[in-house]
């Protein structure tokens, strides 16, 4: 008898492994170093929206943000931003690069539950050199069967995906912490979309949860997932 599903796909950052948590720190440190010209919400505010517009120039990841961190500085300075908090933001950014990974709770074993019986792949955005340099330091690299680094998630991206590593969308599983860019477009491609939430999520990629949908399903943590993939088939 054949399985239902056949192919599951892993968003990496926040779902797999810590992320968010390193950009917050990093807005704290900025907020101090600029905090003599404006106050933290406008300077958050400003932030979010250099970060917001710069997507299409700089795509996701950490040299966007160090990038949409320094026009924010030269903004709300006014063009008077001391070269010396220009030096702390790149190696603020620097930092985040080089920055050690942590594997949430229960990931290593929910991949490794399901590579024995599923085809696993890595579907991930940002930096193609980051994102490499995460994956080969998580130590979870040998269990996918397939790595995707994309601009971004979209339906017609999903689609593509699965299609090409697997027997398509319609029997593919897509797990993420990302209601906007991990479930909803796999969800519109044909796919599972499980959504397995952060307490830290970054403000651009929220959206309402497509609560009732057949193919939704919220789980605390990835250790529910190989008990909901064995329920689905």
């Amino acid at each position: 008898m054949s399985r239902t599903i056949t192919t599951i796909g892993f968003d990496a950052d926040d779902t797999l492994w810590q992320n968010e948590r390193f950009f917050r720190m990093t807005q704290e440190r900025f907020a101090g170093l600029l905090a003599d010209y404006t106050e933290t919400g406008h300077l958050m505010e400003r932030l979010l929206a250099a970060e917001k517009r710069n997507l299409g120039h700089y795509g996701f990841g950490i040299k966007g943000f160090v990038l949409s961190m320094i026009e924010t500085a030269i903004e709300v300075t006014e063009d008077r931003v001391p070269a010396s908090v220009i030096r702390e933001l790149l190696a603020a950014g620097q930092e985040m690069l080089r920055h050690p990974i942590e594997l949430m709770p229960e990931a290593r074993e929910a991949v490794e539950a399901l590579a024995a019986k599923y085809r696993i792949l890595l579907i991930t955005k940002g930096d193609l050199l980051d994102q490499e340099r995460k994956l080969a330091q998580s130590g979870l690299g040998d269990l996918f069967d397939g790595v995707e680094i994309v601009s971004d998630k979209t339906a017609p991206r999903y689609d593509a995906i699965f299609a090409r590593h697997g027997e398509g969308a319609s029997r593919a599983v897509m797990v993420g912490n990302s209601l906007k860019s991990d479930v909803i477009p796999a969800i519109e491609a044909g796919a599972w979309g499980v959504f397995v939430p952060h307490d830290l999520t970054w403000e651009l990629e929220h959206a309402e949860p497509p609560r009732g949908h057949a193919r939704f399903a919220e789980l605390q943590h990835l250790g529910e997932l190989p008990g909901l993939i064995a329920a689905l088939g």
